[in-house]
């Protein structure tokens, strides 16, 4: 729709017809998702009131955000559009664009993505390529720029594709972090990438401009700590399901809305500390799940695990504590020093994309302890070599200090769903017989576990 104008006080139908999608497709794809949420989400019990903002955002994801977004490209600002969390976004935001991260998290187009990519792809790969080509994602098509990082070979060939439907910029993220060479070679990708949204939208991206970015950002990055610190108290004041919506439509929505909705959340989950209201009893297991993202609508293996009899108390994943883990330094006194201080938090982002990587086994473990975890599911995309592989040091480094894992392999498909869920019973069974914990007042000491777990 580059340079096109289009009505966005029409109905959706209307408005996405001008957009170019794909209606029939997209009609197929919306009987789905309102289901899907319903039986996922609304028949939880004890839901905070103000997680009531986040279900309405997201029963018209596809018309009133995206109407917003298409409003701002009206205006003549830039939309771009990307799919990690190494997407430097407080750049995007400086220049006057909007940010959008667009991973696919469906099954849907997985079939139209077939019709190029390899079956043997990851599902995220395919699920991201198959929206833009089937025209049924709003996001994707309002995209003046889609910006890829080479996390991965997959990810890296498939950007290749996408630049054939929207312009595709791809960001060379070394995989030696602790390499000066390659430290050197990032930064020089991050000011790249700044000269690359100043020449995209025409605007300067100045100190002052990219200090309030950076300040904005932090700040977001900010009240999700705090809503993540309310899941380290027992009883937990809400559930794994809520806070990963949260964390995925942190990803889409207006950015002050956004950061305003989740304080709102953050001050009625401390209410609900202090009154010691829980949305499950004391003692009910406690998940970490560390592996891959988790992107609209993936909710199958929280709704499994929480339906189990387990709560989800965090996740160590990019849609999960690595995005916001690191806050920028706001104290530089030029442009390149602020640069310098964007990509070391970038760095910082610890994912098996990189080698050595013994700092990801050792989040996960801190983590766990951290949030009195008695076990961790450990969470892979089929055909994500990175995190499968990756696996056997975390287990290894979980093992060594008793705490139980088990590594759920799956896709986006419901086809799995029985034996997944037969195997998480079991496991949280097995956690639920070793707990023992010792209970002090409204939170939670942790008692080291007997041994690791293993589950065919």
């Amino acid at each position: 729709m580059s340079g096109k104008h289009i009505d966005t006080t029409k109905s959706n139908e209307e408005f996405w017809k001008e957009l170019g999608i794909d209606i029939e497709k997209h009609d197929e794809l919306m009987k789905v998702l309102p289901e899907v949420f319903e039986n996922v989400y609304l028949t939880q019990k004890n839901r905070p009131k103000s997680i009531a903002y986040f279900d309405k955002f997201i029963a018209d994801i596809h018309g009133a955000r995206p109407k917003e977004v298409v409003e701002r490209k009206n205006n003549g600002d830039k939309v771009i559009g990307a799919f990690c969390a190494y997407f430097p976004e407080e750049i995007v935001h400086a220049s006057g664009a909007v940010p959008l991260i667009l991973c696919g998290g469906a099954d849907f187009p997985v079939a139209d993505a077939e019709k190029v990519l390899p079956r043997n792809t990851c599902p995220l790969i395919k699920s991201s390529f198959g929206f833009r080509t089937s025209r049924t994602c709003p996001y994707f098509l309002s995209a003046d720029l889609l910006v890829g990082e080479t996390t991965c070979g997959g990810k890296k060939k498939m950007y290749e594709l996408l630049n054939e439907y929207t312009p595709t910029y791809t960001l060379h993220l070394p995989h030696k972090k602790d390499d000066v060479e390659a430290r050197k070679l990032w930064l020089n990708e991050v000011k790249l990438f700044k000269n690359k949204v100043e020449e995209l939208t025409g605007n300067k991206i100045t100190k002052d401009r990219l200090n309030d970015s950076i300040i904005r950002v932090n700040r977001k990055r900010e009240v999700l700590q705090e809503l993540y610190d309310t899941r380290k108290v027992n009883p937990l004041p809400i559930s794994g399901k809520d806070v990963l919506l949260v964390m995925q439509l942190a990803f889409f929505d207006e950015f002050d809305r956004f950061v305003e909705k989740t304080g709102e959340l953050v001050k009625e989950l401390k209410g609900r500390i202090k009154r010691g209201e829980g949305i499950a009893p004391k003692d009910t297991p406690r998940i970490l799940i560390s592996g891959t993202p988790m992107t609209i609508p993936n909710w199958k293996l929280h709704d499994i695990i929480e339906k189990s009899g387990a709560v989800v108390v965090a996740e160590e994943s990019c849609t999960g504590m690595r995005y916001f883990s690191d806050l920028v330094d706001e104290n530089s006194v030029s442009t390149n020093a602020q640069l310098k201080n964007l990509a070391e938090r970038y760095l910082h982002i610890n994912c098996a994309c990189f080698t050595p990587n013994t700092e990801r086994p050792e989040d996960v473990v801190r983590l766990a302890k951290e949030y009195n975890a008695d076990g961790v599911v450990y969470y892979v995309l089929q055909f994500c070599h990175e995190f499968n592989i990756e696996f056997a040091k975390v287990e290894r480094a979980l093992k060594e200090e008793g705490i139980p894992v088990i590594k759920i392999e799956t896709d986006y498909s419901q086809s799995d769903t029985g034996q997944l869920k037969t195997r998480l019973e079991t496991f949280i069974e097995i956690l639920r017989a070793s707990k023992p914990k010792i209970h002090t007042g409204k939170h939670l000491t942790s008692v080291k576990h007997p041994a690791s777990v293993e589950i065919a």
